[in-house]
């Protein structure tokens, strides 16, 4: 049978539950590496950190060496070091001399100062205040399209620039675009009918569309003007 409490004992054990703090479990180590691990990136890329100057030293003559198609053998009797030094120093193991790096640049054909490229590699940032991107004449400008780069990329291999695109109501279909690398594109406003090859996709505000640049494309049909969309090339550096 179900005990009945009055009142005044309902009142009494809730009180005494409100001033008793509760106690969660600790999240064990191995739940709190795969929470770290998963805002680590928010995306595939691989993660990266901070180097010290050994393990970046390790790195650049391993790179440099494979680039000349050297074995670890071949390299250490050209820089007359022994195997087992050379595999420490590109394994970040120890920190080598000042003449040791002299005789592995001398071997590998390159400045010493090359040996520290990435140790002193700035991570740079390109910021743009609203209304301000640098307005672009390109080939779809005399069709009505208004072009404005929201920022470029300062260093590295790859070459990123990212377009607001507007579409004027007097703006003309332009679908001859043709260039290298990938292209990005987020509809923002509007509504057009989109070509890349021998495809259209009708785009409206929310949609997207990621496709190989070297192909013709463009916006084939203008449903509803204006229009605004994000354009995000990347392509190597040459």
């Amino acid at each position: 049978m179900a005990t009945r409490l009055t009142s005044k004992q309902l009142r009494e054990r809730t009180f005494a539950r409100q001033k008793t703090p509760t106690t969660r479990a600790k999240p064990k180590k191995n739940e709190e590496a795969k929470v770290n691990e998963a805002y680590a990136t928010g995306s595939n890329a691989p993660t990266t950190g901070e180097l010290n100057l050994e393990v970046s030293i390790g790195r650049r003559v391993r790179l440099l060496r494979q680039r000349l198609q050297l074995t670890a053998t071949e390299l250490a009797a050209e820089a007359g070091l022994s195997p087992g030094m050379l595999s420490k120093i590109e394994n970040g193991g120890t920190s080598p001399s000042l003449s040791t790096l002299r005789a592995l640049a001398r071997a590998l054909n390159v400045p010493m100062t090359s040996f520290f490229a990435d140790f002193e590699e700035r991570r740079d940032c390109s910021y743009v205040r609203a209304g301000q991107g640098v307005r672009i004449e390109r080939r779809g400008t005399k069709a009505g399209h208004h072009y404005e780069l929201l920022g470029h990329s300062l260093s590295g291999d790859i070459v990123v620039e990212p377009y607001f695109i507007t579409l004027s109501k007097d703006a003309n279909p332009y679908t001859q675009f043709q260039h290298d690398g990938m292209e990005f594109i987020y509809m923002l406003s509007g509504q057009v009918v989109y070509r890349h090859a021998d495809k259209l996709y009708p785009m409206g505000p929310g949609d997207a569309l990621f496709f190989d640049a070297g192909a013709p494309h463009g916006p084939e049909e203008l449903v509803e003007r204006p229009m605004t969309y994000l354009s995000i090339i990347i392509y190597p550096r040459t």
